[in-house]
């Protein structure tokens, strides 16, 4: 419930958040957004117990979903058409740096601070980027001039477009591959008998491949364009949940883990990249609400949905299905 509620909210909220930040621009969302983060961290540390936890996950939810919507904005338009596949790249790299160190810090809190100074410790981070907001030393872009052109737009324009459709599904992909590594993999790996470190290690393989692929993406993006790379990530992707359920040694899930992690590593820049591209003057917020609507709706979809299908029918199920989703996808994407 905790994480669905980090979830819920800005699925509904996320497109109107887009709207917001074509309307007056991004620094005020992500000012609002990191004080939001700081709150939402602090309350744990100030008023521990299970209702603040509740309280916690829907601020922060909602607070870093008006933050990613309106950098995810920023970064498109920063530097032009040309430098926007690097852009994105840097920009999921400090992601897949976020997801490396997190657990690390959060770990070394808990053992050695407990978890109101790890949550205390937690909400002093977002203070920095309320700090340089605040003081404006970054130039950030301001309201898009085309956003008066749409004062009567709906985001279902959004979804008719057809190659906007196509970006969107191809997201929805691989948000539920990212979604059922999370949730699946961990149980898995109970499954066939696999400590806590084992799988902890597993998942590093993944958090480490995402790290790397986003690290050599202006390499990639000079040699590919940003339908080979996402039909090549969609069948990498596939062809790894195909494999899983054969797989019962640390190492062999460790490679098939990292494999996984390079093909849907360098899927978000693209995708980010073909958004800002293919979106209407002045709708770019709005298009990357859409976006991160769908994510969320992933979030709070795909734990319900295919945990019901591994609680009847088993895991191996689960993962063959969404090998089969994603070589498809790959397939389509292909003929694109």
């Amino acid at each position: 419930m905790l994480l669905a509620l980090y979830a819920v909210l800005p699925m509904v909220f996320a497109i109107p958040a887009g709207r917001l930040a074509d309307r007056i621009g991004v620094r005020r969302p992500m000012l609002v957004g990191s004080c939001g983060i700081a709150a939402g961290a602090a309350l744990p540390s100030i008023a521990p117990g299970l209702s603040s936890l509740f309280v916690t996950a829907v601020l922060i939810g909602v607070s870093f979903m008006a933050f990613q919507v309106a950098t995810q904005y920023a970064t498109g338009e920063m530097g032009g058409p040309r430098s926007r596949v690097r852009n994105f790249g840097l920009l999921a790299l400090g992601y897949s740096t976020s997801s490396i160190a997190g657990p690390l810090i959060v770990g070394f809190g808990i053992d050695h601070g407990g978890f109101r100074a790890t949550f205390a410790l937690l909400a002093l981070l977002p203070l920095i980027p309320v700090f340089v907001l605040a003081t404006n030393r970054l130039k950030l872009p301001g309201p898009h001039p085309a956003h008066t052109a749409h004062p009567l737009s709906h985001a279902f324009d959004l979804i008719a477009h057809v190659e906007l459709r196509r970006v969107f599904a191809i997201n929805a992909l691989m948000s539920m591959a990212w979604e059922i590594h999370t949730i699946f993999v961990p149980i898995y790996g109970n499954s066939i008998g696999l400590s806590a470190t084992m799988i902890g290690l597993i998942l590093a393989a993944f958090a480490s491949a995402t790290f790397v692929v986003r690290l050599a993406m202006p390499l990639i993006a000079r040699r590919l364009s940003e339908h080979q790379v996402l039909t090549t990530a969609l069948f990498i992707a596939g062809a790894v949940y195909i494999a899983f359920p054969f797989s019962r040694s640390v190492a062999t899930l460790m490679a098939l883990s990292f494999c996984l992690g390079l093909g849907l590593g360098s899927g978000q820049p693209m995708v980010m990249a073909l958004l800002h591209s293919h979106a209407p003057p002045g709708r770019m917020g709005e298009a990357a609400g859409v976006r991160m609507s769908l994510i969320n709706s992933m979030a709070v979809a795909v734990p319900l949905m295919f945990g019901a299908v591994g609680s009847a029918f088993g895991l191996a199920p689960v993962l063959w299905s969404v090998g089969v989703c994603l070589t498809t996808g790959g397939w389509l994407t292909r003929r694109v």
